[in-house]
């Protein structure tokens, strides 16, 4: 078989897989490549634990898929861990990821402002896809990542370890708490996240059980 038709197979093989998949489908996708190959601690944020205090719509846009914590004092030694607590430092970093199957001309720009809205609170925010379907999409994400900061991620379903951070997000120095405050009051999912971070802060202990589950 010509290498050409091989090439096309496979594409058309890999079309029916993300087709078959649904979003949810991608979460333990995307969980496995962030702990794996980005050493994160990951939660789910499920809308539908949400309160929706505010009636129909007024929580649009208000959670992220997937979030997590990235404790980048894990490995230093307990007198510089001291000092910079006694500092008020900057122990863990607070990530956030907005899932999509696919980023195309028709839906880029809705679904990146979507992570917009509901990832800008973290030190990080990406938009996470399986394929980006042409060049002119990824010229669209690129002016996008530049103007708002937000990172985009394409995820390799068959090997989540070959996934790409094709737009890295620009890292932000502080947390947006009042953004914070406001998920974490509607979301009970989100308010068990930052227990977890707050308990990190607190004793510098991970119990792994606590992370990287899927319900």
């Amino acid at each position: 078989v010509p290498s050409h038709d091989k090439d096309i197979e496979c594409e058309q093989n890999n079309f029916s897989v993300n087709t078959a998949l649904s979003e949810h489908d991608l979460y333990p996708i995307l969980v496995n490549y962030l702990s794996s190959e980005l050493q994160l601690y990951c939660q789910r944020i499920d809308e539908r634990r949400s309160r929706n205090s505010r009636g129909s719509g007024g929580n649009q846009w208000l959670h992220p898929d997937i979030v997590a914590m990235q404790p980048v004092d894990k490995e230093w030694n307990e007198l510089i861990r001291s000092c910079v607590k006694q500092g008020a430092g900057q122990r863990v970093r607070l990530w956030s990821f907005e899932v999509k199957k696919e980023l195309n001309s028709s839906n880029a720009r809705k679904n990146f402002f979507q992570a917009v809205s509901n990832s800008s609170w973290a030190n990080e925010g990406y938009l996470v896809a399986t394929s980006i379907s042409d060049s002119v999409t990824e010229k669209e994400l690129r002016m996008l990542s530049a103007l708002h900061g937000i990172g985009v991620i394409v995820l390799n379903i068959e090997n989540p370890s070959e996934s790409e951070m094709i737009l890295p997000a620009r890292s932000r120095p502080e947390v947006d708490w009042e953004s914070t405050n406001r998920i974490l009051i509607e979301n009970d999912d989100f308010k068990n996240y930052i227990e977890l971070v707050s308990t990190y802060y607190q004793t510098g202990r991970i119990r792994p059980h606590d992370w990287n589950r899927i319900t």
